[in-house]
């Protein structure tokens, strides 16, 4: 047969189409021609393909070939089609069969020498091949990013003729092996934390209703200790997100354990990250930090270090839990929900108010400085709390060998999960993420306590978002003491820990 179609997947942001490899083989002049849309490693995959081929001691024919890479529509790009141009060229040439291949899918670059290596983003692709009920052939380096699924689809391999074998009924393949998922272990715990007990608060609720957290306090206050042990208290991923989480990662081909892959990520980007680091893109495609963190936690130190206008790119994923990327050539939409958390000092030197150092800042400067972070933005987180310097007490608590007055993240995440469960239980979703009228059934109020919230919103001047938000915030600490009923100490705490009187010269 001097035709043959295979099946691949392409790219594109998450998201993995089919394409149809079309080999045609026909008389003349020798020739190796690829169409449909292909970039330039793709085009390069001529000579891969020729050598991988001829180093296996399989025959290249000696022929006009016509790859179409369809749709032809669709960008192709990277050496992913290497191997599912080559079983194309064997099927059309008659050294392989042909009437099985329907129900088969190939991803994977070839070395000079017939290798099978290693492509970024193979975990979209072999999930789509699993909803599509065909089984995919891999990169034996991919293996571990098949085992994240339940149910496998994935033929791990190490060189072409492995495949051929397998093809040919010679030798069997043996499927991707599950992950085991590891018990959590952490090098740090919320025990560490040495005072702070209103920081301490905030965290709690905001890990236990997924709520943006900032934190306000000069400089070793230990806002940044605070931020690294979030981790630690938050629940565990469910497998949906996990996968979507983890298929970002492939993505972006960046290593996490995979043992624990049902652990939310931490990203931490460094002050000087560009808008495109944060949100993605660039002339091809990279994923931003924004998305690295989907359904996890995106933590920025020095809030008003980054430039205004990579702070304010955030708002629109903030709100949308999602990020469109458009360019010339291409446009994506990557998945965003991610739970801000942010630290900042008061002024430029950081002492501001401080009960033990004389601020030296000018007013103008800390105007300005604070004017870094726009009012939207500021909006849009729902804890704002103040992290002062250590008392007396506390700081005689450093030289003390344990720290036993403040409970362990194993305690607090049970707490954290017991909340989490109801808010699910309850809407499918955490508070953060409630709509509206979502808001309207869950969080309903006594007269009593609506006309206390009345009064609190005219007198603090709150904006419609924010009187939400503190709804919101409200019944994520009626969660975490279990009751169902919002009262009004849920209400004032909330107001305390959104309106601490943070920016105060």
């Amino acid at each position: 047969m001097s035709l043959a179609v295979v099946f691949a997947r392409a790219n594109i942001g998450i998201q993995a189409p089919l394409v149809c490899v079309e080999a045609h083989l026909s008389n003349g002049l020798p020739a190796f021609n690829i169409v449909g849309l292909p970039e330039a490693a793709v085009k390069e995959s001529k000579e891969r393909v020729r050598s991988a081929l001829i180093n296996s001691h399989l025959e290249f024919p000696d022929k006009r070939i016509t790859i179409n890479l369809a749709p032809a529509d669709l960008p192709k790009s990277g050496g992913r089609y290497d191997l599912a141009i080559a079983i194309g060229i064997l099927a059309a040439s008659g050294q392989l069969p042909t009437d099985q291949l329907g129900n088969l899918e190939f991803i994977g670059e070839l070395a000079l020498s017939g290798e099978v290596k290693r492509v970024a983003a193979a975990l979209p692709g072999i999930m789509a091949a699993q909803d599509n009920d065909r089984d995919i052939f891999i990169p034996h380096d991919n293996s571990r990013e098949a085992g994240l699924l339940n149910r496998q689809n994935s033929f791990p391999a190490r060189h072409l003729l492995e495949i051929i074998s397998h093809l040919q009924a010679e030798t069997v393949l043996e499927k991707a092996e599950k992950i085991r998922e590891a018990k959590p272990r952490f090098d740090h715990d919320l025990r560490d934390v040495i005072g702070q007990y209103a920081a301490r608060r905030a965290l709690i609720v905001a890990a236990a209703g997924a709520h943006n957290l900032l934190m306000v306090g000069p400089p070793g206050t230990e806002k940044t200790m605070l931020a690294s042990r979030i981790c630690t208290i938050l629940p565990p991923l469910d497998e949906r997100n996990a996968l979507e989480t983890a298929a970002l990662r492939s993505i972006a081909s960046s290593d996490f354990d995979m043992a624990n892959w049902r652990l939310p990520p931490f990203r931490a980007p460094h002050h000087t990250a560009s808008a495109v680091a944060l949100v993605g893109g660039g002339s091809s495609l990279k994923v931003g930090e924004i998305s690295l963190a989907h359904n996890g936690v995106l933590f920025l130190d020095e809030l008003p270090e980054f430039s205004p206008k990579v702070l304010d790119v955030l708002r629109e994923p903030l709100e949308s839990g999602s990020i469109s990327i458009s360019r010339a050539n291409y446009q994506v939409r990557l998945p965003a929900r991610f739970q801000l958390l942010a630290a900042m000092n008061p002024c430029p030197c950081g002492y501001l108010n401080d009960s033990e150092r004389q601020c030296r800042c000018s007013t103008d400067k800390v105007k300005k400085y604070q004017s870094r972070v726009s009012g939207p933005l500021l909006d849009r987180i729902d804890l704002q709390v103040h992290v002062p310097g250590l008392s007396q007490e506390d700081k005689t608590r450093l030289f003390s060998s344990g720290n036993t007055q403040n409970q362990s993240s194993d305690t607090v995440r049970e707490s954290v999960t017991d909340a989490r469960e109801r808010q699910y239980t309850r809407a499918n979703k955490a508070n953060a993420y409630l709509t509206q009228s979502e808001i309207r059934q869950s969080c309903n109020l006594v007269p009593e306590d609506e006309d206390f919230l009345k009064q609190s919103m005219n007198k603090l001047g709150l904006s419609t978002r924010t009187f939400f938000r503190l709804l919101k915030v409200s019944r994520t600490i009626a969660d975490l003491e279990g009751v169902d009923k919002i009262h009004r100490q849920h209400l004032a705490e909330a107001i305390s820990l959104r309106f601490p009187g943070l920016f105060t010269d």
